[in-house]
């Protein structure tokens, strides 16, 4: 039987992230998501937004993947985003004998959906060109691209060598 774990979400920080290096020179980044969940109302008959609150963690993992990196530098509070990642367990005891458990999304790749910093200008970064079927890796922009356009060459036009 096949087995899937991948997570799909759009929704907005709830915190900054917060930082942590391991000893082995690591980084995860961790923040707070809120995605809201749409339901109607059985005494009014309105829809409403229900936000339901998640923790992710970011990773670098090896040379080309710095999503905690990217997230230290430009993730804060308010900010949109598309996150693929996928589920990951925590299990512990609490201090008082408890046995406790919660889900955690494990980022791997994200889009901005907004085009805000702090400062109010556009993010320079924008998904690389990929196969179809890998996930976008996030690459900064040359400097000379302020508004973050793409080029206008289609890549499955491009010669593959395989």
């Amino acid at each position: 039987m096949a087995n899937l774990n991948k997570v799909l979400l759009i929704g907005r920080l709830t915190r900054d992230p917060e930082v942590r290096t391991f000893a082995t020179g690591g980084k995860v980044a961790r923040f707070g998501f809120a995605v809201n969940r749409r339901r109607k109302n059985p005494q009014t008959g309105q829809w409403e937004d229900e936000p339901v609150y998640l923790e992710i963690e970011a990773f670098n993992r090896g040379e080309f993947s710095r999503l905690a990196d990217q997230a230290e530098q430009f993730f804060t509070k308010g900010r949109q985003l598309y996150i693929e990642g996928h589920l990951r367990l925590d299990q512990w005891t609490s201090n008082d004998g408890q046995k406790r458990q919660r889900l955690v999304v494990v980022m791997d790749s994200f889009q901005f959906l907004d085009s805000r910093l702090d400062n109010g200008a556009t993010p320079a970064v924008r998904p690389a060109v990929t196969s179809r079927a890998a996930a976008p890796i996030e690459e900064p922009l040359p400097e000379e691209d302020p508004f973050g356009e793409l080029p206008d060459t289609d890549p499955a036009d491009q010669d593959i060598p395989f």
